[in-house]
């Protein structure tokens, strides 16, 4: 059954006694409705950006995968893409940008791992739909077995925020574990909302 995760919740990437090599971060969001003068729903696209950075154990950004970079360089971490609108038609199921991390390949030089996401347009989260993050095994394209998820569209706290740092994996003993943050910033570019989530939660 898949944790609901709080924030700073800390979760074991471990399934049947074995550690996970391979996990997707999903962001799932929906269009915006809007009634015009006469009444009449509008749907007005979100484009929100999930992107990770990968950093050393002294906190330096080794590298960054984002909708300009759609693969790390050591080909650990893949992105599925930037995802301009939000289903326009309602909740389809699937994640509208998804992460694709293989735990095998990513260097002894990154200790942590950092999921953030940025609303492109500056639109508010709590205006946008459903909009919420899960952890799985499977593809873009298939959820064989969600291991937790977190809820935006229903947290208050996010409510006037435009950028967010969903969570990070983290060495220990050995084996990767997964910390969910689930904190919002005032930080309106991506770049300064890594710079927040090294000097805060790394």
């Amino acid at each position: 059954m898949a944790i609901s995760l709080q924030k700073g919740q800390r979760i074991s990437l471990a399934k049947g006694g074995n550690n996970l090599e391979k996990i997707c971060v999903g962001v799932n969001w929906g269009a915006i409705e809007k009634k015009n003068l006469f009444g009449k729903i509008k749907k007005v696209a979100v484009d929100l950006d999930a992107s990770v950075g990968l950093f050393s154990e002294n906190k330096q950004l080794l590298d960054l995968i984002y909708f300009g970079q759609l693969a790390s360089k050591c080909s650990s971490i893949r992105h599925s893409g930037d995802d301009l609108t939000g289903d326009m038609d309602g909740d389809d199921g699937l994640d509208n940008e998804v992460i694709m991390v293989d735990l095998t390949k990513i260097p002894a030089s990154v200790n942590q791992v950092v999921f953030v996401l940025n609303s492109f347009q500056g639109q508010d989260f709590a205006t946008i739909p459903f909009a919420s993050i899960r952890i799985y095994q499977g593809t873009p394209e298939r959820v064989d077995d969600i291991i937790a998820s977190y809820d935006i569209a229903n947290d208050a706290t996010f409510s006037g925020k435009v950028s967010m740092i969903m969570g990070k994996l983290y060495r220990h003993s050995g084996a990767w574990k997964f910390t969910s943050i689930g904190d919002s910033t005032k930080d309106k570019k991506l770049e300064q909302t890594l710079k927040t989530a090294a000097a805060n939660y790394l």
